[in-house]
């Protein structure tokens, strides 16, 4: 089944009621989204789909890993991703305007002629945002397997020389302390 096919749901054919489908994402399903600043993705994305007349409910669970680089010491990091998303899908008339006008972005039109919801890009935006903003090893984890030892002494020395300085922008204002009194 090709890439773009395995992520399609012929919708058209189906009850009305609960339909349960589950998707493992690898990193050959970022390639046409382009690089990222993650590699060796191992995703389960279980997506509940519920078809009622006119609309669908969609509930995506996005667990598994990726591996990403430690915001602070620069080694490869284990980052665990787990989060829920929902999404309204309706059927109309004029899908395009509906989608530019609608300010909720949970909520997606598409047109009554439709047959396929096309969920890569929906799978995509979801692992992303599953990926935690700021990536740093465990405070238990410092200095640990997986974290650069000699980036951490380096900032440990960094610190410790601009503690003992005072910052020379301020130097010359001690004069100017007692003039207002």
């Amino acid at each position: 089944m090709s890439q773009r096919r395995e992520f399609e749901i012929a919708f058209v054919g189906l009850k009305p009621g609960l339909h349960h489908y589950e998707y493992k994402v690898d990193d050959k399903f970022f390639v046409s989204f382009g690089k990222q600043d993650f590699s060796n993705c191992d995703a389960q994305v279980r997506l509940t789909l519920e078809k009622n007349t006119g609309f669908m409910q969609l509930k995506f669970d996005v667990d598994g890993s990726v591996q990403g680089i430690c915001d602070k010491c620069g080694n490869p990091l284990p980052v665990q991703l787990w989060d829920e998303f929902s999404l309204l899908v309706k059927m109309v008339e004029d899908p395009d305007t509906m989608n530019e006008q609608e300010e909720d972005p949970d909520v997606f039109y598409i047109g009554r002629g439709e047959s396929h919801l096309h969920l890569s890009n929906w799978i995509y935006e979801f692992i992303i945002l599953s990926i935690p903003f700021q990536k740093i090893c465990a405070d238990s984890e410092k200095g640990g397997p997986f974290c650069n030892r000699e980036v951490l002494e380096k900032l440990k020395q960094m610190e410790q020389r601009l503690n003992q300085e005072k910052p020379t922008l301020w130097k010359g204002l001690d004069q100017f302390k007692n003039l207002s009194e």
